[in-house]
């Protein structure tokens, strides 16, 4: 396991320190839906995307799975779980090509924004010194703090995303990981932090209930291709009381906990396991369409990301509620895979120049803030690895 022992702060350290034009970062993702990390490098110059480069990706072992759900819920302890998280990342992005800046996001497994609080496992300043890159790691807590949702982040990413696709009209993006996240983008504006150029919310739970169905009923992972899920009916019953959540009632911007919907899985204990997982799967789209409500202006187009876009039930029950809009990031050239870690890599340049990463549309914070503590590395490069870039200089 990688550590970094008793740790000082050193003076300077956290503080934004410009770029000069644009850089290559790399972005790490890992979900709540417990699949594994992904790592992604983008150029850019935190405005304007210029190039997408390699991704990666490496899936947790069903042990690293079982040590990451038991912290969910926890505010404290772990450390075994975060030195997995790190390992994981630091093995990952070890792999990568090397990169001016590194976005850590570390793996959520708490998130409490009405108590101001969110927890990310993981410690950027660990994966700093060893590999020795500049990293960019915390991207919650200022949001929180300054009472903000802290989530979705990625929205700012989206609407450079937007404008690499040449986006003409109001589109939105739809992650479907554990939880659902939209960002509904006007593509006319100039910056993401502009009035009127984001909405962004989680809108339900997505893969989470039906993978932990599957894990606990089946000891698989997912629903395949959402082949259980063709195979049940869904009760109409639990899906009207879950729409009455008063989640749904909340105008946006608004986010979740993984967990915040836990009740679901209670009220399918007892339908057999393919009306189970076809009763998740359509709360899950009933959710986006219930969310697609609050969108300043019908999208043009719905790029869906994400786990959930391989499920084609899910898929087709979206297109049902929402129309043939519904597509898959990739039908623009965008990786659906890879598309969060690359909002990360985005992300860890913004804060590297001192520009806001979330704002009063997306996460409900008063003023646009920019989140993420920056760890430099305290170690001289080791020959081979990137030597401090002249664009960080």
């Amino acid at each position: 396991m990688v550590g970094l022992g008793t740790y000082k702060p050193r003076r300077g350290e956290g503080k934004a320190m410009m770029t000069k034009g644009a850089v290559w970062a790399l972005g790490t993702m890992s979900g709540t839906s417990l699949d594994g990390v992904d790592a992604a490098l983008v150029k850019t110059d935190g405005q304007v995307i210029s190039e997408f480069g390699d991704s990666k990706y490496r899936a947790y072992s069903t042990e690293e799975r079982d040590l990451i759900r038991a912290r969910f819920g926890t505010w404290d302890g772990g450390d075994e779980a975060a030195e997995m998280v790190e390992t994981a990342h630091a093995d990952l992005c070890t792999d990568m090509p090397a990169a001016d800046v590194i976005g850590f996001h570390g793996q959520t497994v708490a998130h409490d924004p009405a108590k101001r609080r969110t927890r990310q496992l993981g410690d950027g300043r660990v994966l700093a010194e060893v590999l020795q890159t500049p990293v960019v790691w915390d991207f919650r807590t200022m949001d929180v703090e300054m009472g903000g949702e802290g989530a979705p982040l990625a929205p700012f990413f989206h609407f450079a995303a937007a404008k690499w696709i040449d986006a003409k009209s109001p589109l939105a993006f739809l992650n479907l990981g554990g939880v659902g996240n939209l960002t509904w983008v006007d593509p006319s504006k100039d910056r993401p932090e502009d009035d009127g150029a984001c909405l962004a919310f989680d809108t339900g739970p997505a893969n989470a209930p039906i993978n932990d169905l599957i894990q606990t009923r089946l000891g698989q992972s997912y629903d395949l291709d959402g082949a259980l899920a063709r195979m049940g009916k869904v009760e109409d019953g639990v899906l009207e009381d879950f729409l009455e959540h008063p989640y749904f009632f909340r105008m946006a911007p608004k986010s979740l906990d993984r967990d915040a919907f836990a009740d679901l899985g209670e009220a399918v204990k007892d339908l057999s396991d393919a009306d189970a997982a076809a009763t998740l799967t359509a709360a899950a789209a009933a959710a986006v369409a219930k969310g697609i409500e609050l969108c300043p202006a019908p999208p043009h187009r719905i790029l869906v990301t994400g786990g959930g876009r391989k499920n084609t039930v899910l898929m087709e029950m979206l297109k049902a509620a929402l129309g043939n809009g519904v597509q898959p990031v990739e039908t623009v050239g965008l990786d659906g895979d890879m598309l969060e870690a690359q909002a990360f890599a985005y992300l860890a340049v913004r804060v590297m120049n001192g520009l806001p990463t979330s704002g009063p549309s997306t996460t409900g914070v008063a003023t646009p803030v920019g989140g993420g503590q920056i760890a430099r590395p305290k170690l001289k490069p080791l020959k081979g690895n990137i030597d401090a870039p002249s664009a960080l200089q």
